[in-house]
């Protein structure tokens, strides 16, 4: 895949939903690389210091405000909405709902009324798929979530679809899979389990996972906005293989030099636990030290066949597991995190 099938076009104007998240942060980088004017909207509590030297135009608020969607989407060409409310215990099932849902179709309906539009990316989850009973799974696969934030994707996803269809609003729907890289915190844990003298891994499943690595997941997304093929489509974008927790944890351990040894525990007393702590702290309004959703990371296979992105559009990650992994391990260590 070389840089120019996934360049946009000079002084196309973007706007950006979670641009000061992991992945939006990256993505918006990329963009004032290639040229675009970008327009970010950001709540009114979301740091964006990192971003300021970008000059990038903010609109203060949430993503799910009809009056700052209208202003943050006039004369626009290109929508990325990254925007999520992943990894946020205790949030209301109405809170995900007006991030995932309401956001959507506020962004679309504004979308459609955009002279010149060309294509509105919509960042989704391979989540909306839940536990893979017999993977791996594709985007043909039923969508079986397991949480408000799965169910929530999902029903923003397929609202889109239905929109698009009808209004004809060009779009293309990209479901990332795991997404790593210097900089995040999602699997800081993992990394931080690997290099303890033991590597406790919980439950006996396989332990499936699939990667993307951050910066080749923001090529996916360029590409999906400016490919022909990917008009209408929804994209599976990950690695071409799975990788299990063990192997992970190898990896890591390895490029700290360090040896891996594994202990496998039983998951449901852990699960029990984290019911318990969710039970107590929700009424209280505080975050579980320990909930279900990360208990269930050590137990679901999460195994995805990849090629369509490949074979329509000619996506290829430039990051192997191995390579972005230990890439990763080494950045965590340089900054004090590991």
């Amino acid at each position: 895949m070389s840089e120019a099938e996934f360049k946009m076009p000079p002084g196309a104007k973007v706007l950006v939903t979670g641009a000061t998240g992991f992945t939006g942060a990256v993505l918006v980088r990329r963009l004032v690389e290639q040229g675009c004017v970008v327009r970010a909207i950001a709540r009114h509590t979301a740091n964006v210091g990192a971003l300021k030297e970008l000059g990038i135009e903010w609109f203060r608020g949430n993503v799910y405000d009809a009056d700052v969607v209208k202003a943050a989407t006039a004369g626009v060409q290109y929508i990325f909405h990254a925007a999520t409310a992943y990894r946020v215990s205790g949030l209301p099932a109405d809170e995900h709902r007006r991030v995932h849902e309401t956001s959507t179709q506020l962004l679309a309906e504004a979308a459609r009324n955009q002279p010149g539009f060309k294509r509105f990316v919509h960042v989704s989850t391979v989540g909306v798929h839940g536990h893979v009973e017999n993977p791996p799974a594709n985007e043909q696969s039923s969508f079986n979530p397991g949480d408000d934030y799965q169910k929530t994707k999902a029903e923003a996803e397929l609202w889109l679809h239905a929109f698009a269809s009808e209004n004809k609003l060009p779009y293309t729907v990209i479901r990332p899979a795991a997404i790593y890289g210097p900089g995040d915190r999602r699997l800081l844990k993992i990394f931080k389990l690997a290099i303890k003298p033991v590597f406790i891994l919980l439950g006996y499943s396989k332990g499936l996972y699939h990667l993307i690595h951050v910066e080749d997941l923001v090529s996916g997304l360029l590409l999906a906005a400016v490919h022909p093929a990917a008009q209408g489509e929804a994209f599976i974008c990950g690695n071409p293989e799975a990788v299990t927790l063990e192997r992970m944890g190898r990896i890591v351990a390895a490029a700290q030099g360090k040896k891996c040894r594994v202990l496998r525990l039983p998951a449901w007393p852990v699960f029990w636990a984290a019911d318990l702590c969710e039970l107590i702290c929700k009424p209280l309004k505080m975050a579980p030290p320990l909930y279900r959703r990360r208990v269930a990371f050590f137990t679901k296979d999460r195994s995805f066949d990849t090629r369509k992105i490949r074979e329509r559009l000619g996506f290829r990650p430039c990051f192997s597991d191995e390579e972005g992994l230990a890439q990763t391990a080494r950045w965590y260590k340089e900054h004090g995190w590991l």
